[in-house]
Formats: structure tokens, sequence, C-alpha cells
């Protein structure tokens, strides 16, 4: 009803309200609260590691591995470089602007909307946290509710460590989520699929909100027929079969040639058998799927495609074995959407060229995979594709580059984070200029009377704009007569900063 309504509408007014006392302006502020942060990481890891078992079946092992590792190394980072990132930046100057202050000033956005997926639930909803904190803003945060162990924790034990007004975490499904998308917010931070990412850039429009959408797609991966093809496949097995398949960046389908496909498929499958044992289902570091409405998607995804290796599944248990599919085609079901799960399809293809064909012939995906032993060939398919990233022989760990901006391009997204990144994105990087209230003769070039002669002297200063440093250091013994000519020009007192541009 009504009262349920406007829950999400007081959440993000007192938010707004809290934000604006100005309390998360000052770094020991945001510090502070990311040092908070990084203590639930680690006082409440069994909870943390129990949600995530009983949502996807993952081992407290793979929850430390993929879910709390990278995030506390994120927040050491944060902490360490806060200052740093958040200090003004000086710019080049012109000649024009030699006397004036000219910097960049990162400044906080307002009220930022984060909203988290189900696949790794604290990761992909806690790391854009760490770079709203860092920035300075309020952030309501909304976690997955299919995901349900994990939301209820972070509903329950987050606000124990975190600003319960600035950072308050809003639970529920559709009906909630979309409440939540009719509020005004500052920034949306959305990880999930295009389809909803369009909803919430459409919900966005309205109030002129820009939006982060880290999206998916089926990223490709495409072997190189004279490259270590036993390496190869070894990497793209963990790639793929972590976390059961639900991973955006995981391989999406195999792209080879037709004289290498079963060897493709012999080493793949010595691998599922090392790193699964011969029985998956009852080995602890191999997942569940989500849910059942995500089984019965993934089994009919499958349809049409010949089983090469694996195929079996339980659906009392939500379980599908590592699997292989060969001979597939661009028609087959499981090549119409991102599968997001344990299948990987292989497609053959003549050779590079037509792997580049066929990459482009589809949506920008978030990451091409490439393994090769040759750089011209690798250097080539950077050259003629387009995706979010590009990793060459390995998979998913560009993720872990904080200096590597992560986020898609087109259809997987816009926009990007980590590290530095995260800073950057959900901040406003203003521009300041600061000017004296005197030698006003030099400005006497811009007022209207007897414009033409002065416009020599304006030419000449704008041509020096982009002079190579030594030259500008030259120029500045020369600076004083140049001054001199302007008109009425009072003498150059000590306002050169030397250190500012140099």
């Amino acid at each position: 009803g009504d009262i349920e309504m406007s829950r999400e509408l007081l959440v993000v007014q007192r938010a707004r309200k809290s934000f604006q006392t100005g309390k998360t302006k000052p770094l020991e502020y945001r510090i502070h609260q990311l040092k908070n942060l990084l203590r639930f990481l680690s006082e409440r890891r069994s909870d943390i590691a129990d949600a995530v078992k009983r949502d996807l079946g993952k081992s407290a092992h793979g929850t430390e591995l993929f879910e709390t590792l990278g995030l506390e190394g994120e927040i050491n980072l944060a902490i360490e470089k806060l200052a740093e990132w958040a200090a003004p930046r000086p710019v080049e100057k012109s000649l024009l602007t030699i006397f004036d202050e000219v910097y960049i000033q990162p400044e906080p956005l307002g009220v930022m909307l984060i909203i988290g997926t189900w696949n790794y639930p604290w990761a992909i909803t806690l790391q854009p946290l760490v770079g709203a904190i860092a920035a300075g803003n309020a952030a309501v945060i909304k976690p997955s509710e299919v995901s349900s162990h994990s939301a209820k924790v972070m509903e329950e034990l987050l606000p124990q460590y975190l600003d319960k007004d600035l950072y308050p975490v809003v639970t529920g499904g559709v009906p909630e989520t979309q409440e939540l998308l009719k509020q005004r917010f500052d920034h949306i931070f959305y990880t999930g699929s295009s389809t909803v990412g369009k909803l919430v850039m459409a919900a966005a429009a309205p109030h002129l909100t820009p939006v982060t959408l880290e999206l998916g797609g089926k990223s490709p991966c495409y072997i190189d027929k004279n490259c270590d093809i036993r390496v190869a496949c070894r990497r793209i097995t963990w790639g793929k079969f972590v976390n059961c398949g639900q991973t955006c960046i995981a391989p999406d389908f195999i792209l080879c040639e037709p004289s290498i496909q079963s060897q493709v498929v012999e080493e793949i499958k010595k691998c599922i058998k090392e790193f699964y044992t011969d029985n998956p289902e009852t080995f602890e570091d191999y997942g569940r799927i989500i849910n059942q409405r995500h089984f019965k998607r993934l089994m009919a995804l499958m349809e049409g495609s010949t089983v090469a290796v694996g195929g079996n599944s339980d659906e009392s248990q939500c379980y599908i074995a590592p699997t292989v599919l060969k001979d597939v085609t661009e028609e087959s079901e499981v090549m119409k959407e991102e599968i997001f799960g344990p299948l990987l399809p292989i497609i053959t293809v003549s050779g590079v060229d037509e792997a580049i064909q066929f990459i482009n012939e589809r949506e920008k995906p978030l990451v091409i995979y490439i393994f090769s032993h040759d750089n011209k060939l690798i250097k080539k398919v950077i050259a003629e594709t387009s995706s979010g990233a590009l990793l060459a022989n390995d998979c998913l760990v560009h993720y872990t580059v904080s200096a590597l901006p992560f986020g898609g391009v087109g259809n997987s997204g816009m926009g990007c984070y980590h590290g530095r990144h995260s800073f950057d994105q959900l901040s406003h990087l203003r521009s300041c200029l600061i000017k004296q209230l005197k030698m006003e003769g030099v400005n006497s070039m811009r007022y209207p009377p007897h414009t033409a002669k002065k416009l020599g002297w304006a030419r000449f200063l704008l041509k020096q704009v982009n002079m190579c440093r030594l030259r500008r250091m030259a120029l500045l013994a020369t600076l004083a007569s140049v001054a001199s000519v302007a008109n009425n020009l009072v003498v150059i007192t000590g306002e050169l900063k030397f250190e500012s541009f140099m």
C-alpha cells in the first residue's frame, strides 16, 4: 500500500538530508567509514560465507577468493590513495593563464543508488559502494532479492557498521526497485542484464541522472590452433565453470578451427575431471544454479546441440554438470542469449578473420578472450574488434587489476569502475579557474575599442599555448617585455608560481 510505497522515498530523503549536512566532505570521515566496511568483512566472514553457500552452493573458500578478497583489496587501496585522488589536480597552463590558478577539483555527486546482482552478491554490490564512500557520496544500497540470504544478511548487519542514514540497505523485489527508481538520485550504478539496464536508464532520464551500467553479453573466446591448447583449455575451464558459469565475464562460447575441436573437447574434459572430480555434483567447490527459473532456462538452451562433455542435471538440486557442446551453429538456441551457466558451446570458424567477422556481426561483448602465442594475431584482434576489455591467454583476471577500468561498451554497458576509476566515475571533476583582480592591462585586448590593433597580440599569445616545456621556460624570460607592450601594464610582481606549470 501507500505506506509501504513511501518507504523508499523516505530512505532517499533521509540520505539526502544527511548528505547535505556536509559530514561526508572531510576525508577522515570517509576513511572511517571505509575502515568500518573492512571491519564488517572480517568480523562477519562466516555470516557472509554461510549466506553465499545457501544462495549459490559456493564453498567458503570460493566466497573468500571471489567475493571478499578483492573487496578488501579495493578498500585498502581507497584508504591508502584517497588523499591523492581527492586532491586538486593542477592542469597545464597557457600564457594567458600563467598568473592564474587552474585545476580540477573532484567533488561528491550526492546521493547514489547502487543496484546489485545475485551472482556475486557481495563483491558486485559493495565494490561500487567503496567508490561511493571514497568520493564522499551518500548511497542507497539495493541488493538483489534473488540471492535472498545474502540480501538479508546485508540488510541486518551492514547498518551495524556504516552510517544508517547515509548508506541504507533497501531490500525487496521488482515493485520496491521500481519505486526506488522513481526517486531522484545523482547517480545510479546498476549491474545486471541489458534488458533491465534499459529500464534503469529510462527511469534515470526524467531526472537527468547519470548512470553506470555494468551489463553482460556473449563474451567470445578464440583459440588459435598453434597455441598450447592444453594450457589454454585449463584456463578456459576454470574461467567458465567458476560459480557454475554464473559470471558476467565468463567465456560464453569458444571459436576455433574444426581441426582442433576434438582436441579442445578432450582437454576441457580432462580439466573438468581434475578440477571437479568424476562427480562434480558431490564436490564442494562446484556450486548450483541460483534458482529453478534459471535451471529451466539453461536446460532449454541445450536443446538441439550435441553434448560432448557432461550434460547431466538434477532439477531438485538446481544442478547442471559442467557441459561442453560441440558442432554448435549460430542458429542454435544456446547462441541466442547470454548463457550465464555451465554450458560451453564450441563454434568452428576457418581462422582468425572469420572469428573477427563473427564477433563484429554481434553486439559488443564485455570481454574478448584470445589464446595465442602470436603477438601479431593478438594485436590484430585488438585493432579490428571492440569490447569492454580484451584479455589474451587467460580468463577473468583482468577484473582483479585495480588500475584497469572495468566496464562495457555498447550493449555490454557504459561507465567503468575499480580503484581510482570508481572514485572518478562517482565524483564530479569540476573545472576551477581563479584569476586576480589586477593586471587589467593584459585584458584590454578582449574589450571592444580598437580591437583590430590588439588581435595581433592575442594571436601571438595563443600560438604559444602549445609550446613544448623547454621553450615555455625560455619564453618566461621574454614575458616581461611582452607584458610591457600590453597597455599600461603594472610591473610584474613575484606572482609566477613556477611549480604549477613546470
